[in-house]
């Protein structure tokens, strides 16, 4: 059966394949993932639709193809005979490759990937879980970070999770295939790549999904004329509200309250009242959304996810605080899923986390604005002719010119800021 490239959003008509998860000659389970596909909205996992051996790959990683293109293919338990002689020949091949690369040497080092290389220290998977995966470790309690991995570069197979389900998470180490690191670029690959090319110039190969982000930003700047916007905001009345309640709504909920869910419920009530801003530019006229859905940053190593916060207006501040969790925590376990980062009408970075006090954000295009919330930072204020230390914040907040005025923004970013100093012990409703 042949797998096709499938359609990842609207408007999205190709894809670049970033790297297979699966080789020729493998066994997949159907909805276990084939590969990950970079497009210039999303970054997702394919699955494969049935169950079957992997028989042929004719898109290489690093292409990009359009919708419907034959990526794949596969042969189903019921295939002819000859289908299967060509899967066994095929897996003959693999196997006489594997071998001539376990006896290549290297400064006549012979490498060696039998299990007495892998220590205790060693990972014992690559960290990239699919959402088949995922959502089997949570259902069963299992650390992900026990589980051995037997897939493409260590990655954890629904074989591997149901086997840890079954049997608990102390198997011994499998045999780990060989990591492919031209498609991995490690932290300790760059540091060695900048020592051992020459002491005045290095490069680093951009694919994958900073080749995306790159295009992203690029066709951003080009088509949208920016505009920016600064205000300063005081936030004493809300750090008091929210470490008034912090500790019981941990213990309560089981995860923090944190400042950007404020943060998020206020620029929500005023996207309801300044509907423009909740808005695009497309052709000949401006689109405004009716709902209101708001996306937010969410970094990975290299990578960078927009998931959004759908109908966040119709949220309390808890609902808030509830999926700003849960979107990170499928961030860092590889669980985004295309519905995740689909149908955002604004954008809200949370800038403040790594120390800004000050940022420009480039508009996630077709959105009309993105805000960053900067640093609660300690400040001598002058309030009634005298000195105070109040907690104040930056919120700074990029336009398209072709949709927003000042005036617009203005009274935007006053709505956001009298909400927050607003915000008290005794009117802010959590939930």
């Amino acid at each position: 059966m042949d797998i096709t490239m499938p359609k990842l959003g609207e408007s999205v008509h190709e894809g670049t394949i970033e790297q297979w998860l699966v080789s020729v000659g493998d066994h997949i389970d159907e909805y276990e993932p084939l590969c990950e596909v970079i497009t210039d909205k999303v970054t997702a996992e394919v699955p494969s639709t049935i169950s079957g051996t992997i028989t042929e790959i004719t898109v290489e990683a690093g292409q990009t193809v359009t919708i419907d293109t034959v990526i794949c293919k596969i042969a189903t338990a019921d295939a002819s005979a000859n289908a299967d002689q060509t899967i066994d020949n095929t897996i003959d091949d693999v196997e006489e490759q594997k071998v001539s690369v376990e006896k290549t040497s290297d400064n006549n080092n012979t490498i060696d990937t039998s299990n007495d290389q892998l220590t205790e220290q060693q990972p014992r998977n690559n960290g990239r879980y699919s959402p088949v995966v995922f959502k089997l470790a949570s259902e069963h309690n299992i650390d992900l970070a026990l589980v051995h991995g037997s897939g493409f570069e260590g990655r954890v197979t629904k074989k591997d999770i149901l086997k840890a389900i079954e049997n608990g998470t102390s198997e011994t180490t499998p045999n780990r295939p060989l990591s492919n690191d031209n498609n991995n670029i490690t932290h300790e690959k760059i540091n060695n790549d900048v020592t051992n090319h020459n002491q005045t110039s290095s490069s680093i190969p951009v694919n994958g999904v900073r080749k995306a982000i790159a295009q992203n930003m690029v066709n951003s700047v080009t088509e949208i004329p920016h505009a920016w916007m600064m205000i300063e905001v005081d936030a004493t009345n809300l750090v008091n509200t929210r470490n008034y309640y912090k500790n019981s709504f941990k213990q309560k909920e089981g995860y923090n309250l944190t400042f950007f869910a404020f943060f998020v419920k206020a620029v929500a009530d005023a996207l309801k009242a300044y509907p423009l801003l909740n808005s695009s530019w497309q052709g000949n006229e401006i689109v405004l959304h009716k709902d209101i859905n708001i996306s937010i940053a969410v970094a990975d190593g290299d990578k960078l996810y927009v998931p959004v916060i759908k109908h966040a207006d119709e949220k309390s501040i808890k609902g808030i605080a509830r999926e700003i969790n849960e979107l990170a925590q499928k961030a860092r376990n590889k669980g985004l899923t295309n519905a995740d980062m689909q149908g955002g009408t604004f954008t809200v970075n949370n800038t403040g986390t790594f120390g800004s006090v000050s940022s420009m954000g480039i508009i996630n295009h077709p959105q009309a604005a993105i805000l960053q919330v900067e640093s609660i930072v300690k400040k001598p204020v002058v309030i009634n002719e005298m000195i105070a230390i109040r907690n104040m914040v930056n919120l700074c907040i990029s336009i398209d010119h072709r949709i927003l005025d000042g005036l617009q923004t203005g009274q935007f970013m006053n709505h956001i800021k009298n909400r927050i100093e607003q915000y008290s012990v005794d009117n802010t409703n959590i939930y």
